[in-house]
């Protein structure tokens, strides 16, 4: 894998991340009137996003673990950075539906 190909995949995981991201924060402030009804959807739509970033991640992890030298870039670097936050915003915003459905349903 070439310089040029782990940056397009640093990209890659910064798009899909950032469009995770986006959906997890727009659902975030849903819940947070008590709107349900675009949960599932939602993290679907999330869900999907971080596979994909996921996967780009794991092409460059294969390559390494496959004895290749890598020559990682910010760019990468930051698409890391992007996929590891969602991914931790993802799992509070599923705690934050649980306290907000808790909240409207009493």
């Amino acid at each position: 894998m070439n310089k040029e190909e782990l940056q397009m995949l640093g990209f890659e995981i910064v798009a899909y991340s950032g469009d995770a991201r986006s959906t997890l924060l727009n659902l975030l402030k849903e819940i947070r009137t008590g709107n349900f009804s675009n949960v599932d959807a939602a993290l679907k739509e999330a869900d999907e996003n971080l596979k994909l970033a996921h996967n780009s991640q794991t092409q460059v992890l294969a390559e390494e673990a496959g004895g290749s030298d890598l020559e990682i870039g910010f760019i990468f670097i930051h698409g890391q950075d992007h996929l590891m936050t969602t991914l931790l915003l993802r799992d509070m915003v599923q705690d934050f539906i649980n306290l907000y459905k808790e909240k409207y349903t009493k």
